[in-house]
């Protein structure tokens, strides 16, 4: 398109001042008032900009052209400056830093959007159900929860995602790739979040801090799940017998109970477990390890768990009370079968005699009546 001799005159004396796929627009401006002037405009979507270059810039948006190429793994860009921060995936660097916590980061605006989890402050709400975000493109892909729509549809398995990020994850299964690896040990990961999550195991930093108990995690999936021990939720219930459970994994294990489902195996003994948790600690009693060291005593255990709850013996802490009469108990689960003299509930029954019983561990004893087993 050529432009008027109105817009020749706002082009001024730059000879650039016409472009092969866009047009110079006049601005006026009032008397008293600075007025950025935006000549040029896109011929597509009629989007104006200050200076010619940033007319060019935007076109490659519409035309596909992305003439920067990293010389390291090929990946192209539209502008510099992007191939300028994506080598930085390459190099390690991390220029912009926190000045609250020293973390660091190859972008400003991870920076911007990392200082957020410092103020608690999420900017962006959504207007359905309130909750917020600290990234728009994550409030986003949230809104679609909503809706249910999942535009973004795997070619092989024809899986729909929420996002573009997801779908291009989830395309690694299918090819295998892993193009984040961790320079410490090696270990390669299919997305940037599973790489940043590695490296905490090195580091040992646990940057998501529970507000109540001030207890640290590496993941805020942990955070989250870690929060269902002081409000009490149990989304997931069995719906055999309607125990509920904080984590969806407990529940998967926990139905085995009324399954007899043992699917790991000890390649010594041939002992099955019903969880991979289960299997290691069984494969101690083969080798006598006790990792677990409790730092007052010196008694060593062969389960973390073990160790937490005998550091109490230490501490004198029962943080699980009874709301019906009281009584404190030192480990949940301790607490859960004590409800049941309450509630008088046997949710675990013989499927060969129809018997009941308060506790997992009485059933399992109880079917060796049937099986003949020695345990």
């Amino acid at each position: 398109m050529r432009p008027s001799q109105s817009d020749n005159d706002a082009a001024g004396d730059n000879p650039n001042g016409r472009s092969l796929s866009g047009r110079v627009l006049s601005s006026g401006k009032a008397p008293g008032l600075k007025v950025i002037q935006r000549p040029y405009s896109c011929d597509v979507c009629e989007k104006s900009f200050p200076h010619f270059g940033d007319l060019k810039r935007h076109q490659r948006i519409h035309t596909g052209e992305k003439p920067y190429s990293c010389d390291q793994c090929g990946k192209s860009f539209c502008t510099s400056g992007q191939l300028i921060i994506h080598k930085r995936t390459h190099t390690g660097e991390k220029p912009y830093s926190c000045d609250q916590c020293g973390k660091s980061f190859a972008r400003t605006d991870y920076l911007t959007e990392h200082k957020l989890t410092h103020t608690g402050e999420k900017p962006h709400s959504c207007d359905q159900c309130g909750k917020g975000f600290t990234r728009p493109n994550c409030l986003a892909a949230h809104k679609l929860t909503h809706t249910g729509e999942k535009p973004y549809l795997c070619s092989d398995c024809g899986k729909s995602f929420y996002t573009p990020a997801k779908l291009k994850e989830h395309e690694r299964s299918h090819t295998g790739e892993n193009p984040y690896g961790c320079g410490l040990c090696g270990k390669i990961f299919a997305c940037s979040g599973s790489l940043t999550k590695h490296k905490r195991v090195h580091t040992g930093e646990k940057p998501y801090s529970c507000d109540q108990c001030g207890e640290s995690f590496a993941c805020s999936g942990s955070l989250t799940k870690h929060k269902r021990v002081h409000t009490g939720e149990k989304p997931y219930s069995c719906d055999q017998c309607g125990e509920s459970f904080a984590r969806l994994g407990a529940l998967t294990i926990h139905k085995r109970v009324h399954t007899g489902e043992k699917p790991y195996s000890c390649d010594r003994c041939g002992r099955s477990c019903k969880d991979t948790t289960a299997l290691n600690e069984h494969m101690r009693t083969h080798t006598g390890e006790k990792p677990f060291r409790c730092y007052v005593c010196g008694m060593s255990f062969s389960r973390k768990s073990t160790l937490k709850v005998h550091m109490r013996r230490h501490t004198g802490e029962k943080p699980y009370s009874c709301d019906q009469c009281g009584k404190r108990y030192a480990h949940p689960g301790d607490l859960k079968i004590h409800i049941r003299a309450h509630t008088g509930e046997k949710p675990y029954c013989c499927d060969q005699c129809g018997k009941s019983f308060t506790q997992s561990t009485n059933l399992t004893k109880h079917r060796r009546i049937h099986s003949g087993e020695k345990p």
